[in-house]
């Protein structure tokens, strides 16, 4: 909260000739209801380059919350009470957050005259300087850590990720392996199938080259027979059984 000057207070006296008294007595009555906004317009209405009015109205948009408007109307307030209007631009940078250009009004105010306003808020804000410090050092290990832990778990993602690509190389490998091995099998067994097939029918040749000619005819003849079964025909009977055993029929059976 700003102090209020003594001038505040007896400017409707001092500058009555040459300042509109009403002007003036509508703004104090105005800051006096808690009008702040409405004040400062009015103080703002009356002229300008008077120390004392920019003071007020300085003092008016401070409670209003323009802490901006307030500290370039305290600046242009320069030799009102330089104690009071350093505290109170000192307070106006405090609310804004700008804790180091507050210290400065404090320790300012304190050089021109004693003041425990003055110096309770200068410790004050010097020890949420402190406090701002240790938080952010607080913030910055815990980033740092955390950074830590982000990198640390990158790397284990990384590492498995890896290890999952080798498991994966190594399968299609394996697979591969499988695929060859099977494929040779495959080839293995035809041409053994082959070989088998090629001594099955060596074997057959030489067994027919053996064949007396009595025999080739009779095994043409099976295989005829069969081939007439297969096409499921019945063959004619070779020899009648009207005619005498052990006499052949020279008509053809078929």
């Amino acid at each position: 909260m700003p102090k209020l000057s003594l001038y505040f207070i007896l400017s409707t006296l001092i500058f009555a000739d040459f300042l509109p008294f009403q002007t003036i007595n509508k703004a104090n009555m105005a800051y006096e209801k808690g009008e702040y906004s409405k004040s400062a317009e009015l103080f703002h209405s009356l002229e300008q380059n008077d120390s004392m009015v920019k003071y007020n109205e300085a003092n008016a948009l401070y409670k209003a919350g323009a802490y901006d408007k307030a500290l370039k109307a305290y600046d242009k307030a320069k030799g009102v009470d330089e104690v009071t209007r350093q505290y109170n631009m000192g307070n106006s940078y405090f609310k804004k957050g700008e804790l180091k250009r507050a210290i400065a009004c404090y320790e300012e105010a304190l050089k021109i005259g004693e003041d425990a306003d003055a110096r309770y808020n200068l410790a004050l804000a010097k020890k949420k300087i402190e406090e701002k410090k240790k938080q952010e050092q607080k913030l910055n290990n815990k980033s740092k850590h955390q950074e830590e832990e982000d990198k640390k778990k990158e790397e284990e993602r990384k590492k498995k990720e890896q290890k999952k690509k080798e498991q994966e190389e190594q399968e299609k490998k394996k697979q591969q392996q499988n695929k060859k091995k099977g494929q040779e099998q495959e080839s293995k067994d035809k041409k053994n199938s082959n070989s088998d097939q090629q001594a099955k029918d060596a074997k057959r040749k030489e067994e027919r080259e053996k064949m007396t000619p009595e025999e080739k005819l009779t095994q043409k003849e099976l295989k005829r027979l069969m081939k007439k079964l297969n096409e499921k025909r019945m063959p004619t009977m070779m020899y009648q059984a009207t005619q005498p055993t052990g006499e052949r029929n020279d008509t053809n059976p078929w």
